[in-house]
């Protein structure tokens, strides 16, 4: 019998091949100290980009996102049959960053029965009552799933290091949030992903760097389109009287828990075509990297499968 496995289609565009060596950068290695000011948030990531010139890389990055949604489709079909692994993709970034974009667009064309998407805001009552972790566990995708986690556990190493008076709620037994504390909870993290990853699940974390204009642009088109109202919170406007705060808390978060099986990418977030199509490929490269196939079907199957075809003629 015949086994297939997916492989990615070929492409007419010639500087796709090397798309997403050509336009990212932003793989971080374990035991990295990244500054976030040394990675571009635009799209010229580099002097062969600029030269290939704006419009190109769009027009690339715009066929590559389509093509990558179709074999996304056929990867996530792979994956489910297979129910081996399970792909958790992770979304972090400053807001308006473009992380419901990047759910709707790259995800379209997936079969929802495959696909779960968890947001996490504010935790509730009971979720403080637990530890820091437990609200993430419990929405973890199963085997044969992409589980998506719009912000995630690392929102206690980010908004909870900015604003500590947060911690305050969380009735732990230590009272010194100083950086023995900060190291037991990205310690606390990575040996939570050490375990998922060697119980099958494959981590993507995609922290979306956009540059503080562009996130007062972005705002400024929510306050002057009235279909867009309702996505404006004041709170974001005063969370931006902190982005000093917040870039050191993401360097130290990406700098202590990017490992060789969960790194952190920095992905350009200022052009959203762009960021849009450097997650669909590295998604739809990591599910066929994993060399899954079809479930083997067992010779007692193809029989029962051949007496059905009889039966129906």
């Amino acid at each position: 019998m015949k086994v297939n496995m997916l492989t990615k289609q070929s492409t007419q565009i010639e500087e796709m091949a090397c798309f997403t060596d050509l336009c990212y950068k932003g793989k971080v290695s374990a035991n990295s100290r990244i500054k976030l000011k040394d990675f571009d948030t635009g799209w010229a990531q580099n002097e062969n980009v600029k030269f290939l010139g704006k419009g190109k890389i769009k027009k690339i990055a715009n066929t590559l996102l389509e093509q990558n949604r179709r074999e996304l489709a056929k990867a996530q079909e792979l994956l489910y049959a297979n129910n081996t692994y399970a792909l958790l993709v992770i979304l972090q970034g400053m807001d308006a960053a473009g992380k419901d974009g990047i759910i709707k667009h790259v995800m379209s064309g997936v079969n929802p029965q495959g696909c779960q998407v968890t947001s996490f805001k504010q935790p509730s009552t009971r979720e403080l009552e637990h530890n820091f972790l437990w609200r993430q566990v419990v929405a973890l995708p199963e085997k044969g799933m992409i589980g998506i986690f719009n912000r995630s556990y690392y929102e206690e190493v980010l908004i909870v290091k900015v604003h500590r008076n947060l911690l305050e709620n969380q009735n732990l037994p230590a009272k010194k949030y100083n950086n023995a504390f900060w190291k037991n909870r990205y310690e606390d993290i990575e040996n939570f992903e050490h375990h998922l990853v060697r119980n099958g699940t494959v981590i993507l974390k995609f922290f979306l760097h956009i540059s503080k204009d562009e996130q007062e642009k972005r705002f400024i088109e929510r306050l002057n389109n009235p279909d867009k109202y309702w996505k404006f919170s004041e709170a974001d406007i005063k969370e931006r009287d902190y982005w000093n705060d917040y870039m050191k808390a993401y360097e130290d978060m990406i700098n202590n828990t990017s490992t060789k099986w969960a790194p952190w990418c920095i992905i350009p977030a200022d052009h959203k075509w762009l960021a849009r199509s450097l997650v669909a490929d590295m998604m739809t490269e990591s599910i066929l990297s994993l060399g899954i196939k079809l479930p083997a079907v067992s010779e007692q199957k193809l029989q029962a499968i051949k007496e059905a075809k009889k039966r129906l003629k």
